[in-house]
């Protein structure tokens, strides 16, 4: 919500800068995140005045320059070089003196200086329009009707005013607070300060020339409905006053009849409309819902097609406006609009939140009305709005206010007793001081009693609804810097977090596998029996079968989460989405002695291309491997360490390894099988990791261990080993690992090969290993000692065989 500190003053006596007013409202609840000073014109034409043209002589090298001296009020005459053609001798002009920053409305700004132009001296520059950001035209200086003395600001001559705006992050439930009379409240009520309301007193109607009768035929969508016809208008653009109020809160002024409806909407939180009177068919007003599937083009142009709930207003022949969300193409204002109906109305937030949603359509008037708006001001604000139509575009009011309010919304009655209001509040404030916080907030207090009292809660605070309510709204006006902590610590006030947060490390896994491309899923938790039950598939327990099942499809909870993400991979590989990174918290279910358990999983599937095709890289499938990296980089993230590797035989994967800590799996990875992925008519590989969120998280240590950069340079050896085609990378890593730790750092394998000049049933791994001393320099003597070690252990525990 944006709130013009300017504009806020009109209403109530503020001596406090903008900074001391956001601290205010932050203060009572309406959290102010920034202030910022806002120009109507940038830079504010600051070092920029009115001076006088004294002479105006032809340049004597230049055929198209003219050499000027101007008078801007100081005790120095300024000789100024100008290239306009239309410069003369006493002109009122503006100047923007020697040290001035320019900012014209388009290109970038900058700052005059004294120089010679072709040999003449000039220091200033006399502006046209667009080089100081006042408009558009570059056809010659601006030239000015007026006696304001030479050296008069220029921004006080166009009454440029510097303002700031308070960005206010406004909750859901303060619909109150959607206004700048809305915010003067809770200024009213901290500050003790009266609020000065726009005067409506000298609202008449001149005559009852366009009567336009108004019917509501749907009473709970639209329970009070307000309206006024004005003939003899004058569309045309706002005067500069209201411009600059719109423009402030960031609102594009469009002509005097819309933005007098704007206004009042940021002034008081009442959305307004104006129809054009002379296209309202029948000269009749009908608010009512219109049979689903009928068509309707809003102002933007677009046919929607309207759901049976969509309140409409409408004329006698067919709808002129989606009710408190978007108005028609056929009834908007034009240049030629002449006489006006102006609707002001209290419409259901639960209807225009409904219509709003479905169509997609978010404006000023549905985001107040959806949160709820005051029913008791709409004709306050039709004749606030008539008074300024009549004072800026002219006409009559030519009809009485139509106001149709069959049921009067009353104000809810709370009782509050004193002993909830010290509990909650923790401390006892006097009661004449309680009271006085609302009657300033416009809560009357209409009974009291010896221990409690009972309220009357206006309907415009929608959010007050209970006595919690009352207390709080006492509180937060109160401050709760006011509430002193207690001396005693006990329970009540030292609460215990743990050390660790299961959600801060599930969030920060799920921002690095963001990072690296992968997409969040999230998947039913109910599935298909069928699926495991056609590949006679096992899992921990029982599984739970849902009693009253919607569909045999989501008959069970799931044992894995693997079934729910193949078919999110087969939904999008069947829509061309073939390379796939995704992942996934979710929960796994079954009953286990006879009691229901439920542990949570985080699952992986990678499918198609590493890299999407393109002209710098050649398309490559992804490969276990590929998978296998982003699990070493969620455990390298979290810190775990020594995790033993395993390769497995998985009822759910062609090949893949297990890690374990201890006796607790942690998890496992592979290639999923393509029998499966036929039934969910997968043609491609996909890669599966599955891994236990909370052994993963009790094991984690995410600890950052700093270290001194080695000094002593690493050195690399190579060996190329034959090997039984099952031994895999992992029992090599175990003998290396076994028969030297210290020196050898890091192990890769760059190649592996299986085909000519390799034996059946053999393979050759090409091994790099990356030996490092961080004592010393290492010596050729004892990197092939080292080496030597390590053929031999190949030779004895792998059989392997060394190539040359």
């Amino acid at each position: 919500m944006t709130i013009s500190y300017n504009w806020l003053k009109e209403y109530i006596d503020i001596p406090e800068s903008a900074e001391e007013i956001g601290k205010v409202l932050t203060s009572t609840g309406l959290e102010v995140e920034k202030v910022e000073e806002h120009e109507t014109v940038k830079g504010g034409l600051k070092g920029l005045v009115i001076g006088t043209v004294l002479t105006c002589a032809k340049h004597p090298n230049a055929d198209k320059l003219s050499v000027t001296t101007v008078d801007v009020g100081g005790e120095k005459i300024l000789p100024i070089v100008c290239g306009a053609p239309n410069v003369a001798a006493g002109q009122r002009v503006v100047v923007a003196t020697p040290g001035t920053t320019v900012y014209p409305s388009k290109g970038e700004p900058f700052t005059i200086k004294n120089s010679k132009i072709r040999g003449e001296q000039s220091e200033g520059m006399i502006c046209a329009e667009d080089e100081i950001g006042l408009g558009e035209s570059h056809a010659g200086i601006m030239i000015l009707t007026t006696d304001v003395p030479n050296g008069t600001p220029a921004a006080e001559f166009f009454n440029i005013q510097s303002d700031y705006i308070l960005e206010i992050g406004l909750t859901p439930n303060r619909a109150d607070a959607t206004s700048h009379v809305g915010v003067a409240r809770d200024i009213k009520a901290s500050k003790q300060r009266s609020i000065q309301w726009p005067s409506v007193d000298h609202f008449k109607s001149d005559n009852q020339s366009l009567v336009i009768p108004v019917e509501v035929e749907n009473k709970e969508a639209c329970p009070r409905y307000s309206g006024v016809t004005i003939t003899g208008i004058t569309v045309k653009d706002s005067p500069d006053w209201l411009k600059n109020r719109l423009l402030s809160i960031g609102l594009t002024p469009i002509n005097n009849i819309v933005d007098i409806t704007n206004f009042i909407c940021y002034e008081l939180g009442q959305p307004m409309h104006a129809f054009d009177a002379d296209q309202i068919t029948g000269k009749k007003v009908i608010v009512k819902t219109l049979p689903a599937g009928s068509k309707f083009t809003t102002l933007d142009n677009k046919e929607r097609t309207l759901l049976a709930n969509d309140l409409m207003i409408c004329n006698a022949a067919e709808g002129m406006c989606i009710a408190g969300v978007f108005g028609g193409a056929k009834s908007g204002i034009t240049g030629n609009t002449k006489n006006i109906f102006l609707e002001s109305a209290y419409f259901s937030a639960d209807y225009i939140r409904k219509t709003s949603l479905h169509h997609q359509l978010k404006t000023d008037a549905s985001f107040r009305y959806e949160r709820g708006t005051d029913p008791n001001i709409t004709v306050y604000a039709l004749k606030r709005a008539a008074l300024l139509v009549k004072e800026i575009a002219g006409g009559q009011i030519s009809s009485e206010i139509v106001d149709i309010y069959p049921s009067k919304i009353e104000n809810r009655t709370i009782e509050v007793k004193d002993k909830h209001v010290a509990r909650l509040i923790g401390k006892i404030i006097p009661r004449e001081e309680v009271f006085g916080i609302l009657e300033r907030l416009d809560i009357q207090i209409t009974e009291k009693k010896e221990d409690s009292f009972t309220v009357s809660v206006p309907p415009y605070r929608v959010d007050v609804l209970q006595e919690a309510d009352i207390i709080e709204e006492i509180l937060r006006i109160y401050g709760f810097n006011n509430i002193e902590l207690s001396d005693i610590a006990g329970t009540d006030y030292v609460a215990e977090f743990p050390v660790k947060s299961i959600d801060k490390y599930k969030r920060s896994i799920g921002e690095l596998l963001a990072g690296n491309g992968f997409y969040e899923i999230w998947t039913n938790s109910l599935t298909n029996h069928s699926y495991q039950q056609k590949h006679k598939l096992t899992f921990k327990g029982e599984p739970v079968e849902i009693l009253n099942k919607l569909s045999e499809e989501q008959g069970i909870l799931r044992q894995t989460l693997l079934f729910t993400g193949l078919e999110v991979c087969a939904y999008n590989i069947n829509r061309k989405q073939k390379d796939l990174k995704l992942y996934e918290f979710g929960k796994i279910y079954y009953k286990d002695s006879g009691k229901y358990r439920e542990e949570e999983r985080l699952v992986l599937y990678i499918t198609g291309n590493v890299e999407t095709e393109n002209w710098r890289h050649k398309t490559q499938p992804v490969s276990y491997y590929d998978l296998a990296q982003h699990v070493q980089n969620i455990l390298q993230k979290s810190g775990v360490t020594n995790l033993k590797q395993e390769t497995i035989n998985d009822q759910l994967l062609e090949y893949g390894l297990k890690l374990s800590r201890g006796n607790e799996e942690i998890g496992k990875l592979g290639k999923v099988k393509s029998a499966l992925l036929k039934d969910f008519g997968v043609k491609q590989e996909i890669f599966y990791a599955e891994l236990n969120t909370s052994l993963l998280f009790q094991a984690a240590n995410p600890k950052l261990v700093i270290k001194e950069v080695v000094k002593f340079p690493e050195v690399r050896r190579d060996l190329s080993l034959v090997l039984d085609k099952q031994v895999n990378f992992n029992e090599i890593n175990n003998v290396v690992l076994s028969t030297e730790k210290r020196l050898i750092k890091n192990i890769i394998a760059f190649d592996v090969y299986e085909g000519e000049n390799i034996p059946p049933g053999k393979k050759a791994y090409a091994l790099g290993f990356t030996l490092l001393d961080e004592t010393k320099t290492l010596t050729d003597e004892e990197i092939d000692k080292t080496m030597n070690r390590l053929i031999k252990a190949f030779e004895e525990k792998l059989g392997a065989v060394i190539r040359k």
